[in-house]
């Protein structure tokens, strides 16, 4: 694979054995943001579970402190009242059988649906379409709900939805490279604490086994898991 000038000079900035305090991660996620557009923040936790398992397939929802910085569009897929409670709330879109078709007919303008729980049977047949853009509402991950209003807000001051993938790791978007760099550290903080918090009865031996960040086109820093006191 052919790396840029503009990645090796960024990645040289970066020690690549080195396990780096908080702080300093961020402090390196500030040096390493070089493109001409404002790059978002990942975060990666590779998790010593085994997402076969039911219980151990972590997926849930933080209220991030600071947002994340984006403009989230949130589609709210319920029968009036609901879908006027929605709009009033912030929704993007709202409405009922309208945007059943339009989904049906391969419309994914949007970053969250939120649904009430006595549409869910329609919405429900849509899978094949939502579900590998990951769009399919879950009680879960609170979008399935007949409190609307409450999602609505929650999801466009901050609130993300995070899972487990196969390999188990979990990713999500934790801010923007121009946030403060205090801002960026609370946001991860209340993120990995939440996995923390989320850490099933039936996993034996270490938790929490690796922690990297990474601008969206930068290399990954890699943050010790010790000076967090996430030995887990």
């Amino acid at each position: 694979m052919k790396v840029s000038k503009r990645f090796k000079t960024v990645s040289a900035k970066v020690d690549a054995k080195k396990f780096y305090a908080l702080s300093d991660a961020v402090q390196k996620l500030k040096e390493t943001a070089s493109t001409k557009f404002t790059e978002s923040v990942d975060i990666a936790v590779r998790l010593g579970v085994d997402p076969k398992k039911a219980d151990q397939a972590i997926r849930s929802t933080v209220s991030l402190p600071h947002g994340i910085g984006k403009t989230v569009r949130v589609l709210v897929v319920a029968k009036p009242p609901l879908d006027q409670e929605a709009r009033d709330a912030g929704a993007d879109f709202a409405g009922y059988q309208e945007y059943l078709e339009k989904l049906q007919a391969g419309w994914t303008d949007i970053d969250v649906i939120i649904a009430s729980p006595d549409v869910m049977g329609d919405l429900g047949r849509l899978g094949k379409i939502l579900g590998p853009r990951g769009l399919m509402p879950n009680p879960k991950s609170g979008t399935v709900t007949p409190a609307v209003g409450k999602a609505v807000k929650e999801i466009k001051a901050g609130k993300i939805e995070f899972r487990v993938d196969k390999a188990g790791v979990v990713h999500a978007m934790v801010g923007k490279s121009n946030f403060e760099s205090k801002k960026l550290e609370e946001n991860i903080s209340a993120f990995l604490h939440t996995i923390l918090r989320l850490k099933p009865s039936s996993v034996k031996g270490q938790y929490i086994k690796s922690i990297s960040l990474s601008n969206t086109m930068g290399p990954g820093i890699a943050v010790d898991r010790a000076a967090l006191g996430m030995m887990q």
